[in-house]
């Protein structure tokens, strides 16, 4: 069967295939073999300016061309690994020599090439290119399109602000609140989701096959090797990774930053699988409208519907997300002894758990771009509610020592339709001062807000 993106076994590759185009180069087998790359010509480098004189400082042309094999690094020369990797049957050792025969012709790389992958070993590539592809994703793709449905969000959030709306609580009619005070809610607790995704450190480990430095000290048993690999991993790109050093380890990094990292991103997306049932439910009540473009079908067989699809594929592909991201932060961190290979496998999955993530992201920010405020159901549902004002009278007649406020007003509107004018007839009997009784008179389920107004635009 010839591929395409209907032969696609996975869908992120397949149907959303275009909706990835951004994921795709950084969370790849070609993204993979690209940073693997990075991080050999990085270590090969700065081996170059370690004053062994066994290995003389590079030429600014040397480092140049080598800084170009990243820089340039195409589909073609990772078919070309991969054509390789048929021979050796071990990708890391293909990477290691298809950089090595880029140095035919060159006198100088040549005479230095056995510095290629000079005391490492495979996880010394494999832990630092994973984590190159994680930043990437996170810093590159996962946080803009975050960032986007919360700016949505937040903008929404101020636009409706004043918009008084009637609350649910355990599905039962409560406490009026506004629209945007609902919204500003997620964008408070998103946005503190959001720094603790940018803020985890991304960490690398560069210090042999079980983390010792043991091959390293054989050949140079008086060189700080610790120090040096640190400044290979923090020092910024392109001369270094710009990463977080990982001091101890097994032959792998413990993998325990990756935990975290997929955790605080599910995490995220428990806030928006929350989100989208919500706002599912709005539309549902009528609260918000959908713009469809000419030519859209919301229903196969219904004419009048217009089906929420946007916030139902987000809710989807976000627990399919969070099902992969749980099973790699409970996974990756466990390692039989000094290695195992069985997160060799799962790592690979990385990208399909953030892709399903970034997907659901796009999914909301067109969800929330097709919704219309329909402020008259609102006010509809808000004035057929007019026993939510039960909660400020007693609350009155408490302040005031009034005789059971909270019985009274149980019996007076317990499982009676209220109206305006029973309402208003209850409070014109109390005996409190007029001018709560006039305030009490005044106030309508619209405007029984609180301060919803005022954190909406505060958010």
């Amino acid at each position: 069967m010839t591929f395409s993106t209907i032969s696609a076994l996975s869908p992120l590759d397949g149907r959303y295939a275009a909706k990835l185009a951004t994921l795709r180069p950084l969370m790849s087998e070609q993204g993979y073999m690209h940073r693997r790359v990075q991080v050999e010509v990085a270590w090969f480098i700065r081996l170059s300016d370690a004053g062994f004189a066994e290995f003389k400082p590079l030429t600014p042309g040397a480092r140049t061309y080598l800084l170009g094999l990243v820089k340039n690094f195409s589909v073609a020369d990772g078919e070309a690994i991969k054509a390789i990797e048929k021979t050796t049957n071990h990708d890391v050792k293909a990477v290691e020599y298809w950089i090595k025969s880029k140095f035919e012709a060159r006198p100088e790389l040549l005479a230095a090439q056995e510095f290629v992958h000079f005391a490492c070993t495979s996880e010394d590539i494999n832990n630092t290119s994973h984590a190159l592809q994680l930043k990437g994703a996170r810093d590159l793709v996962v946080l803009p399109t975050l960032d986007a449905v919360i700016a949505k969000l937040r903008s929404m959030a101020h636009a409706f602000s004043d918009v008084s709306m009637l609350s649910r609580t355990h599905g039962q009619t409560a406490s009026p609140t506004t629209v945007g005070k609902e919204i500003a809610n997620v964008v408070m607790r998103l946005s503190t989701a959001r720094e603790k995704i940018a803020a985890i450190p991304i960490m690398a480990k560069m210090n042999g096959a079980v983390g010792n430095y043991n091959a390293h000290l054989s050949a140079w048993p008086d060189f700080d090797w610790e120090a040096f690999s640190r400044t290979v991993v923090e020092t910024p790109e392109p001369l270094g990774l710009g990463l977080t050093f990982q001091p101890y380890s097994i032959q792998i990094e413990p993998h325990d930053y990756m935990a975290e990292f997929f955790d605080a991103v599910a995490r995220t997306n428990a806030i928006l699988i929350d989100w989208s049932r919500d706002v599912w439910g709005y539309v549902s009540l009528g609260y918000f409208k959908q713009k469809l473009k000419d030519g859209e079908v919301g229903s196969s067989t219904m004419p009048h519907k217009v089906n929420p699809i946007d916030f139902e594929n987000a809710e989807g592909n976000l627990g399919l997300a969070n099902a992969l991201l749980k099973h790699l932060s409970e996974k990756l961190p466990i390692s039989r002894w000094q290695r195992d290979l069985t997160d060799s496998t799962v790592l690979r999955n990385m990208g399909v758990a953030l892709g399903y993530a970034v997907l659901a992201y796009q999914s909301l920010s067109t969800g929330l771009g097709k919704l219309e405020l329909n402020e008259a159901a609102i006010a509809a549902d808000l004035d057929a509610s007019w026993e939510v004002l039960a909660e400020p009278i007693q609350t009155v007649m408490r302040r005031y020592g009034l005789p059971q406020p909270y019985e009274q007003l149980k019996k007076f509107t317990r499982g009676e339709p209220m109206t305006r004018e029973l309402m208003q007839g209850f409070i014109a009997k109390l005996e409190i001062p007029e001018e709560d009784k006039q305030r009490l008179l005044s106030m309508t389920p619209a405007s029984y807000t609180g301060k919803a107004a005022e954190l909406a635009k505060r958010v």
